[in-house]
């Protein structure tokens, strides 16, 4: 039987990260019960790690014109065009959950086009995909289009840099071969 191949890119143990990555990590685990794998993976270079997940942060917690569900949906829908396998398992199931809908997830990373979504997140993830896979071809036509719905010049900034920095992400998840925890696969899709 043959061995599995070393791992180019080893998870640092959690007692030897530095103390605020460290602390980070242990909330998390208490909160879902679980250490996401993409934690793990990044904390291998502690200071992208900061800088990951404070850009991270400061996109998808605020409060702004999109919703949390709406900007999973933007997560989903462009990791599924990158093909990152991870970040279509582990934002689909924060999807489902802020969404509240078991379907909507894998609707939307099958084909957003055919999702069940409003006329204005459909708009929305016109415009994410654009950014995700042309952002040279972004023109005033595509910011009427969005704005059309009622995103504003703010909203769509947030639209541009979710699907940036998921860009990011979706490529690291990919070179790194980061897997989706277990447990992701069934959270938010049966009634607790």
């Amino acid at each position: 039987m043959t061995q599995p191949a070393p791992k180019r890119f080893p998870t640092p143990a959690i007692d030897s990260l530095p103390e605020d990555i460290r602390t980070r990590l242990l909330g998390v685990q208490e909160k879902s019960g679980f250490v996401p794998n993409v934690f793990l993976t990044l904390a291998h270079r502690p200071d992208e790690f900061r800088a990951f997940f404070a850009y991270h942060d400061a996109l998808m917690e605020k409060d702004s014109g999109l919703t949390k569900a709406e900007r999973e949906m933007i997560v989903v829908a462009t990791s599924s065009a990158n093909q990152c396998q991870y970040c279509v398992i582990a934002h689909g199931a924060i999807l489902r959950i802020r969404a509240k809908n078991p379907q909507i997830a894998d609707q939307i990373a099958a084909n957003y086009r055919k999702a069940d979504i409003t006329p204005r997140q459909r708009a929305m993830l016109d415009f994410a995909m654009k950014v995700s896979a042309e952002a040279h071809k972004v023109s005033e036509t595509d910011f009427a289009a969005v704005a059309a719905h009622g995103f504003s010049d703010d909203d769509i900034w947030d639209i541009a840099a979710i699907s940036a920095f998921f860009a990011l992400s979706n490529r690291m998840a990919n070179v790194t071969a980061m897997r989706p925890n277990d447990e992701f696969y069934l959270m938010g899709r049966l009634p607790k």
